[in-house]
């Protein structure tokens, strides 16, 4: 029903992977491989979607990238209609007004805090692709971590720390976490809606 009110499957998955992923940037090939269309019907739907508004590219190190243009005037209602925020809530818990998705990190362990940056979000700001703030097995994280560079064909810088420890260097104003902050991110996870809290002490 939804390719027919859109027109085109590229365009629908096109819209799924944009809206499911708001903060990440995305270049042609990649895309190609993430939503499997041949790489003419991607490129003409990219071209259909910037025309219109919806996404915006940029060139970085002579790869064109796109993503979500947050100030399109439907911006709101097409991430409603394509992001995957029903799926996680179907999946997940609610605390102090934060959707939890606890499907992602399932038997790593506590995960606390969670975002993709770097690379996923082409800033590089904080120097690392994911933060994860928790406890969690070490063992099963490497697994995870495999699997993801498997996933993205590329290779994550990931730091782990436990929750004392991030707080901790917030409150000191830590350089590193400080530069986390200010990165531009696809946030994961927030338990305790951590990022807000930061938000008014930085």
């Amino acid at each position: 029903m939804i390719d027919q009110l859109f027109g085109s499957k590229t365009r629908v998955k096109l819209l799924q992977l944009f809206y499911s992923n708001p903060n990440r940037s995305f270049y042609v090939r990649e895309i190609t491989r993430k939503i499997d269309e041949q790489i003419n019907s991607v490129r003409r739907e990219l071209a259909n979607l910037l025309s219109i508004g919806i996404i915006v590219s940029r060139n970085d190190n002579n790869k064109l990238y796109y993503e979500v243009n947050q100030k399109f005037e439907y911006n709101a209602a097409l991430s409603e209609i394509f992001s995957n925020k029903s799926k996680v809530k179907e999946n997940s818990e609610k605390e102090h007004g934060q959707v939890v998705d606890s499907g992602i990190f399932r038997g790593i362990g506590n995960v606390e805090l969670a975002f993709y940056t770097g690379q996923f979000t082409n800033d590089e700001i904080s120097g690392i692709d994911l933060l994860i703030v928790g406890d969690v097995n070490r063992n099963k994280l490497e697994k995870f971590i495999i699997e993801l560079e498997s996933q993205e064909n590329k290779e994550i810088r990931y730091v782990v720390m436990n929750l004392d420890e991030y707080v901790y260097r917030q409150q000191v104003k830590d350089r590193f976490i400080s530069n986390i902050i200010l990165a531009k991110k696809q946030v994961l996870v927030d338990k305790n809606g951590i990022l807000e809290e930061e938000n008014i002490v930085i």
